[in-house]
């Protein structure tokens, strides 16, 4: 059952509202919360014009009077855990983390605690009352690296808005198989695999979805690359590179097998078949503060295993230059 939500609102129609929709009215002077939310409301009877219940699309006039009777999300009863966070940034408003491997974000069938929306009631234990526990954007189990969460519904609702108007920027490090030969940009659409369902796929009636990478380093078999998400679909970034026949390295779901390069050592072979997960880190994130509107960044090194899987990288390259007698040639 929902919680008693914030005070009820009321608001009187002025010239510049007079015809527009009502979901619209309300929208833009309730800004804390998003309009999906606001039309919840509105279907659900908690929102009054002139004491009768109304629909979204019912245009309001000058003069009349909106009640909007508010209430919270239901209050979850996910389990508080003792679970370590390494916190980037926090305000009143905002928690940034740096999430390891082997972490689920959200409980779900087959994980039902031990995830980080566990480890932040513990640390925050007022977020039980956000949507998603403040979560507005996911990394897979695997996936390393940055990740914001709200810690009031207004800052829950602007970053939603960010992510819907594009400005929030997400930057990964992405090590592939093959040499890729330049940078570039996918647009495929995605959604579910139409056989394998727990999978996603490239298909036609899938959802836009556009990622951009920029070339960092070529090995003899893999690239190491910078990726931007324009667009956050499920898997996005391991579905489209998969798509460019560049899968993820050790990407379990879209064919990461390591290709192993020629005349590779055993310790570079062992190193690229033992990476136990995708090879996929968010290493910067950048975003509108809430409140204030002032910019921010951040960014954080490489997961451990996945800098010591490069360096071994670049120590083997350097060993094939070695072989070819043209090393410290001028």
């Amino acid at each position: 059952m929902a919680e008693v939500g914030p005070a009820p609102r009321e608001l009187r129609v002025g010239i510049a509202q007079a015809g527009r929709r009502l979901d619209q009215v309300l929208a833009e002077a309730l800004p804390e919360f998003s309009r999906s939310r606001i039309q919840r409301w509105i279907e659900a009877g908690q929102v009054q014009v002139e004491g009768r219940v109304r629909r979204c699309r019912d245009r309001v006039q000058v003069g009349e009077r909106i009640l909007c009777v508010p209430t919270s999300d239901p209050v979850g009863d996910d389990r508080a855990e003792a679970i370590p966070l390494t916190v980037v940034f926090e305000d009143s408003d905002l928690l940034v983390v740096d999430k390891p491997a082997d972490l689920v974000v959200h409980p779900a069938a087959g994980n039902p605690d031990g995830t980080l929306l566990n480890a932040l009631l513990h640390h925050c234990p007022a977020l039980r009352h956000l949507p998603r526990s403040g979560l507005v954007h996911r990394l897979d189990k695997d996936t390393t690296g940055l990740l914001v969460v709200a810690k009031t519904l207004a800052a829950h609702t602007a970053l939603v808005r960010q992510l819907q108007e594009r400005s929030m920027h997400r930057e990964y490090r992405a090590l592939v198989n093959g040499t890729m030969r330049a940078g570039g940009r996918i647009e495929a659409p995605i959604g579910r695999h139409p056989v394998q369902r727990k999978r996603m796929a490239v298909v036609s009636s899938g959802r836009p979805a556009v990622t951009h990478y920029r070339i960092l380093e070529r090995f003899s078999a893999q690239t190491l690359i910078g990726v931007r998400l324009e667009t956050g679909r499920t898997h996005q970034i391991r579905v489209h590179l998969a798509h460019v026949r560049h899968p993820l390295v050790g990407d379990p779901v879209y064919g990461g097998r390591p290709r192993r390069p020629k005349g590779a050592s055993s310790t570079l072979i062992a190193a690229l078949q033992g990476f136990p997960r995708q090879a996929l880190h968010a290493v910067a994130l950048g975003l509108t503060h809430p409140r204030d509107r002032t910019s921010l960044h951040f960014e954080v090194p490489l997961a451990a295993d996945l800098a010591a899987l490069i360096d071994t990288l670049r120590k083997e390259q350097n060993l094939d230059v070695d072989r070819t007698g043209l090393a410290g040639a001028g």
